[in-house]
């Protein structure tokens, strides 16, 4: 004689849920970039003096953005890191009372800060929307178009 126990199925986590830890996560993600980028974004390649980590930290910066958005289709994917990123380089740029600034007025700083929000920008608006494809990259009709005249 065989005894079968029977095992409750397994359920699964709702879409909504697994959607809003997925952009939870991104969000995480771009208060970790812009942790780790406020920090390291000053090396330079030193005889021609390039600040090769602050362009590395645009460039994972796009792509973390502009691959959230296509991955999930939406732009709300690609916003999320981008807000992260936001959040956590506008308290470093906040001014202290001991005179102290992470990110620096120097061209590291510069590239830092105004390529990473070119950066976030182009990764936002060239991620799909919800209906599908780019809208700053397909063609759209404006307005409707005229009835054509009736032939007699």
């Amino acid at each position: 004689m065989v005894v079968m126990e029977q095992v409750p199925a397994v359920k699964r986590p709702s879409e909504r849920a697994v959607t809003g830890a997925a952009y939870a996560v991104l969000f995480v993600l771009g208060l970790l970039m812009g942790l780790l980028g406020a920090f390291q974004h000053s090396w330079y390649l030193k005889p021609a003096a390039i600040p090769i980590s602050a362009v590395g930290c645009v460039l994972f910066l796009f792509a973390v953005c502009y691959g959230a958005g296509r991955a999930m289709r939406g732009k709300l994917a690609a916003l999320a890191p981008a807000s992260g990123w936001l959040v956590m380089t506008m308290i470093w740029l906040a001014g202290r009372t001991e005179g102290d600034v992470i990110i620096a007025g120097d061209l590291s700083g510069y590239i830092y800060l105004y390529g990473g929000l070119a950066a976030v920008l182009t990764g936002v608006l060239l991620s799909p929307t919800a209906h599908g494809g780019s809208w700053l990259l397909t063609q759209h009709s404006y307005g409707t178009r005229p009835s054509e005249p009736r032939q007699p």
